[in-house]
C-alpha cells in the first residue's frame, strides 16, 4: 500500500499521521514555545487585550497532548480551534462587561465642568505661562480663560471643558472683572 504524499505511516496509531517535517517528538516543545511566546506578547506588547491570551492556552493544551503522545491532527485542532472558542468566549465576555461597566459621565476631570470655583493665582487672557489657578471641588488646578479675559484672584469662575490637564473657565459675575475689560 503507497502512502499519500506528506503523511508517514504511525504503527502505534494504526494508520497514518500528517507529517509537517518537524518530528513527532518535537512537536509538545513547539507547542510550549508558541504557547509562552503568544503569552509574553499578550502581556508585553499588546497589553493585556486577551487577542493572542486564548492562543497561548490552546498552546498549551497542545504541549500537554503532544507531551502524551496524541496524534499531531489532535494537537492542531485543540490550538486551531480551541483557541477560536475561546476567542469567541473571551470577546462576548469582554462586550457584555463593557456594556455593564460604563462608566458614569463626570468620572475623573470631567466631573468639573459645569462646578463653581474661584481664582487662586490671576488667569491672564492668552495665559501662555500657564500660571492661572482656580479652586474647585477642594481642588487647585491650572486654568485657561475661555474667553480671553483677564480673571483676578477671588473672581468666581464656571468650568466649562477640559483642556489636557487644564481647566478652561469663564466668569461667573463680570462685576469682578477690570473695568474695561471686554465682556462675552
Amino acid at each position: 500500500m503507497q502512502e499519500a504524499p506528506g503523511r508517514r505511516h504511525a504503527s502505534n496509531y494504526g494508520g497514518t499521521m500528517l507529517d509537517l517535517g518537524v518530528d513527532l517528538n518535537a512537536w509538545p516543545w513547539v507547542w510550549l514555545f508558541i504557547a509562552v511566546a503568544f503569552a509574553i506578547i499578550e502581556v508585553t506588547v499588546l497589553g493585556g487585550s486577551f487577542v493572542l491570551l486564548p492562543f497561548a492556552v490552546s498552546g498549551f493544551a497542545a504541549a500537554i497532548l503532544g507531551f502524551y503522545d496524541a496524534p499531531i491532527e489532535a494537537q492542531w485542532a485543540i490550538f486551531v480551534l480551541g483557541g477560536g472558542v475561546l476567542w469567541v468566549g473571551f470577546y462576548r465576555w469582554a462586550k457584555s462587561f463593557l456594556r455593564d461597566n460604563v462608566l458614569p459621565p463626570g468620572v475623573g476631570a470631567d466631573r468639573l465642568v459645569g462646578m463653581i470655583g474661584v481664582v487662586t493665582v490671576p488667569i491672564t487672557p492668552y495665559d501662555t505661562e500657564r500660571l492661572g489657578r482656580i479652586s474647585v471641588a477642594g481642588e487647585v488646578w491650572g486654568a485657561i480663560s475661555g474667553n480671553d479675559v483677564l480673571l483676578p484672584t477671588g473672581s468666581r469662575v464656571r468650568v466649562v471643558s477640559m483642556q489636557g490637564t487644564r481647566v478652561v473657565v469663564e466668569p461667573v459675575d463680570y462685576d469682578n472683572l477690570p473695568s474695561g475689560e471686554k465682556r462675552p
